[in-house]
């Protein structure tokens, strides 16, 4: 029997999709992108921002179309939208026929034996548990990511509180993963083909504190970096006052991990920063972004920024702009503010409207763009590690090949690429090779292998 799975939001919920579908195929169950094959269909869903909110909701709403219809005989939603939002599906997309919390990954298939064999149509049995539950590793996965790269979730939920992140409320609080069952989560990914490890949580510099007492994110990184079979580790999601010493010199001396860093800031303002419930301040991230060239003179840092926050006033947005300015990331995100529901930023006054939201987001992009044009025009001259990602069309008339691949500066999926052209022999995906940097075409590169 064939399942079509749609995995929406994020790449922890790309992990929580993969967990289901290995639960879905020890019970035998196959997959299918075509939703005329399919006999019963899952929605992983996001709630993050309104957009993420409204594709999970479009999406459900499609296949509840064919529910309906006859063509699929179940229909099951999870996710943090089936999470926030199980009263509202219920009552208004009868066609759902069981809605599981995010803590209920693991009942996945008694969800779809329920509605398949018993035939217990829109019973919605309580798969519904404490969003606090301990989360465990060591689960079997089936791989979506093509088999290059993926992701290790080393936690759950987050603490922090930002005045405009659901997140605690949907994921309830900061929940680390043992380490050894992540050991073993990151062994299984590098025997099954694996090469780059993608370390995530909705915080990943406080895993282990709830566990251990203190930060152990390090001491996971040096034993990560045992594995055989791993050859980029990448860090993503580092709230920017809990980076500390011991993780710099870590990132400094295991060669494995990316010299790469994600460091959501989301505003340079201290007003806004102050309202946002986000603990540093313009001058500390100043002071963190120095610290990290320093000791890492070619580390690669991303960011992403809130334009529109409640309150946000013109010298705001300026003060914002300065930082971008003078700080110069190496890879930027703006969004717009999304006034979430049951969020203290969403009754807080001086609402910014949707005009002045997109207008100051623009000008932040515009100004990034500049600086990664610059960036990538200085990077003309350098040799780099690179992984393939494909080939770009047949043979040339010279013989040669192109191909399009990653530098330790391109996280998969939000970064750019770079182009490798007159390479002269045929290459495999998820080979890595050292290409001299000839030139760049806006945010992507353009180079030559160097063998």
């Amino acid at each position: 029997m064939k399942i079509i799975f749609v995995s929406l939001g994020c790449d922890k919920n790309r992990v929580d999709t993969e967990v289901m579908l290995g639960i879905l195929r020890s019970r035998g169950y196959d997959f299918t992108d075509d939703e005329n094959e399919a006999e019963a269909a899952v929605v992983n869903t996001c709630c993050f921002i309104n957009d993420a909110k409204q594709e999970s909701i479009d999406t459900i709403l499609e296949l509840a179309d064919m529910r309906k219809s006859g063509k699929l005989k179940a229909l099951i939603v999870t996710g943090c939208l089936a999470q926030r939002y199980k009263e509202e599906i219920q009552k208004e997309i009868p066609e759902v026929d069981e809605i599981l919390g995010v803590t209920a990954t693991d009942k996945i298939i008694d969800a779809i034996d329920e509605t398949l064999f018993r035939n217990k149509l829109f019973s919605h049995k309580n798969y519904f548990y404490d969003i606090n539950k301990k989360p465990v590793g060591g689960m079997d996965r089936v791989i979506t990511t093509g088999g290059l790269f993926n992701y290790l979730k080393i936690a759950e939920g987050c603490d922090k509180r930002c005045t405009y992140c659901i997140i605690p409320k949907v994921r309830g609080g900061y929940r680390s993963v043992p380490m050894e069952q992540l050991l073993e989560d990151a062994r299984k990914l590098a025997e099954a083909g694996i090469t780059e490890l993608l370390v995530v949580a909705q915080e990943t510099t406080l895993y282990g504190v709830d566990l251990y007492g203190e930060k152990k994110l390090p001491e996971l990184l040096h034993k990560l970096c045992k594995i055989e079979g791993f050859k980029w580790i990448r860090i993503l999601y580092c709230y920017p006052e809990e980076i500390n010493e011991e993780l710099i010199q870590t990132i400094k001396s295991e060669p494995k991990i990316c010299n790469y860093l994600d460091i959501p800031i989301q505003s340079g303002s201290d007003n806004i920063l102050k309202k946002m419930g986000r603990r540093t301040n313009n001058a500390q991230i100043r002071s963190l972004v120095k610290r990290l060239r320093d000791e890492i003179p070619d580390i690669c840092i991303r960011t992403t920024l809130i334009s529109g926050f409640p309150g946000e006033t013109a010298k705001d947005h300026n003060e914002t702009m300065a930082l971008v300015r003078d700080l110069r990331f190496d890879r930027l995100g703006v969004f717009t503010y999304s006034q979430e529901e049951d969020t203290p930023a969403a009754t807080m006054p001086d609402q910014v409207t949707e005009r002045v939201k997109n207008t100051r987001r623009n000008k932040l992009m515009r100004l990034q763009q500049e600086i990664a044009f610059e960036e990538a025009e200085n990077m003309v001259g350098r040799t780099l590690d690179a992984v393939v990602e494909g080939r770009i069309g047949d043979i040339e008339d010279d013989g040669t090949y192109s191909y399009v691949a990653r530098t330790y500066k391109d996280a998969p999926d939000i970064d750019g690429y770079l182009f490798v052209t007159g390479v002269r022999r045929e290459l495999m995906t998820g080979d890595f090779i050292k290409v001299r940097i000839t030139g760049s075409n806006e945010y992507d590169l353009i180079g030559e292998e160097v063998r």
